[in-house]
């Protein structure tokens, strides 16, 4: 299965003032395969070690921070040669070993010609009470859940993904039926890489929807595990998400998570999720203007799940509900269609998002993204009817002063107008590529 961030670890292999290389992401997203897939390509050897198995490995690092003396270890503990420059060091599920994290300075410092790769959740390397964070000394790479672009390619459809790509706006629209079946299909697989593999192979739905469970039930376990005295407010905002997004208004509510629920209450609960990886914060802010974080409302945001397969699973969406007609795209409040555009924007790097909605007024704007020196406001419209009233008044009242034209995304075609361009669903990320490469002369 091909992943868009594998060009990012080929040009870190090859990086001048390489350091070792932390891959942080979601359980279950597919770091141990992507970064196995790379050491056995682009390496003479590699030698991986799961430090959750513990045993005889921690004692390595524990000992002391000779570099020399943990490779000679590692090297007899596998039977494997380590060759610097020809050999990649993989060190998986870090976040149950600290010792391991406080190690990756030395190897930088030390031994900064062995390509040494680490993978791991954020949740242990949030709560290093052992051992520091090597600050200053990783480089470091976050993998989210299968694009729509990774999903066509896994599905065997190149061809339409190299259609959009190509920017033939004419011919992508004549073949659009093609595209809005497969983004469907999409909503209710999502990105899991197992479930995308699974419906890939066989199209078996049940299956799917049995893999997306496993997945919201090891979810649930890792709370148990990681979150202490904390864990029941964990699980009660992480179930409460589903019903967060069913409001016209997804602004978060705590009041929602239990009655008469607080911030004071929450927000280390909140703040684990969002560590862990599993949802997705979207913050408001007040004015629309560069920066726009130091415009930011802290006590105002959106919360979004992960993955929106998984989104389908927790809120009880069937098969036949996702898979049959239009509906999928605009029932529960358009939640579906909202979550799946933020996947795709958080998976372009360097693409901060938040929201925007006004005091004292109805107007809100559903995600802000700075690109250059604008600010860009983005609409998202799952249902057939695609007035735009706010994101119009929204760019007449603030075009000029640092805010550019607005982006609608819908089931619609290509459009354009003075004040807005309209962009089909399922050319969001292809799209948002293109405009920071123009804006910015790069884009991962």
């Amino acid at each position: 299965m091909e992943r868009t961030i594998y060009q990012r670890l080929k040009e870190w292999k090859e990086r001048p003032g390489r350091k070792p290389l932390m891959l942080f992401g979601a359980r279950q997203v597919g770091k141990t395969y992507i970064l196995r897939e790379f050491g056995e390509r682009e390496f003479e050897n590699m030698v991986y070690i799961s430090c959750d198995r513990r045993d005889g490995v921690a004692a390595l690092f524990e000992r002391d921070r000779d570099v020399q003396r943990i490779v000679l270890g590692l090297s007899a503990w596998t039977n494997r040669r380590i060759v610097p420059g020809k050999t990649l060091l993989f060190l998986d599920e870090v976040q149950d070993a600290p010792e391991v994290i406080a190690s990756l300075k030395y190897f930088c410092e030390d031994m900064p010609e062995l390509h040494v790769v680490v993978a791991g959740s954020l949740l242990g390397v949030n709560n290093l009470q052992k051992a520091s964070f090597p600050v200053g000394k990783v480089d470091m790479l976050h993998l989210y859940p299968l694009t729509f672009e990774e999903f066509l390619a896994a599905m065997g459809r190149e061809p339409l993904l190299e259609l959009l790509r190509g920017g033939d706006h004419s011919l992508v629209e004549a073949l659009q039926g093609e595209y809005v079946e497969l983004l469907r299909q999409y909503y209710f697989v999502g990105g899991m890489p197992e479930a995308v593999s699974v419906f890939s192979a066989h199209r078996d739905v049940v299956s799917v929807r049995r893999i997306q469970q496993n997945i919201l039930d090891a979810y649930v376990a890792d709370i148990a595990k990681h979150a202490g005295r904390d864990t029941q407010r964990v699980r009660m905002v992480w179930q409460s998400v589903p019903s967060q997004l069913a409001k016209e208004n997804k602004k978060f509510i705590y009041g929602v998570v239990k009655k008469g629920g607080r911030a004071k209450e929450f927000e280390v609960a909140l703040q684990w999720l969002v560590d862990a990886g599993l949802v997705l914060r979207v913050p408001r802010v007040r004015v629309p203007q560069l920066p726009l974080r130091a415009y930011e409302d802290l006590s105002a945001f959106k919360l979004y799940v992960l993955d929106v397969g998984l989104l389908g699973a927790m809120a009880g969406a069937t098969p036949q509900q996702m898979l049959v007609g239009e509906k999928v795209f605009s029932e529960f409040a358009g939640s579906f269609t909202e979550n799946y555009v933020l996947q795709q924007l958080v998976s372009l790097v360097d693409l901060p998002v938040f929201y925007y909605s006004k005091d004292n007024s109805r107007q809100e704007i559903d995600f802000l993204v700075p690109l250059g020196a604008e600010v860009i406001p983005l609409e998202v419209k799952a249902g057939e009817n695609v007035h735009s009233q706010s994101l119009r008044a929204f760019v007449e009242e603030h075009r000029g002063r640092s805010v550019g034209k607005g982006l609608r995304f819908s089931l619609l075609g290509y459009r354009e107008q003075e004040w807005m361009e309209n962009i089909p669903l399922y050319a969001i990320r292809c799209s948002m590529k293109e405009r920071m490469r123009a804006a910015l002369g790069v884009v991962r």
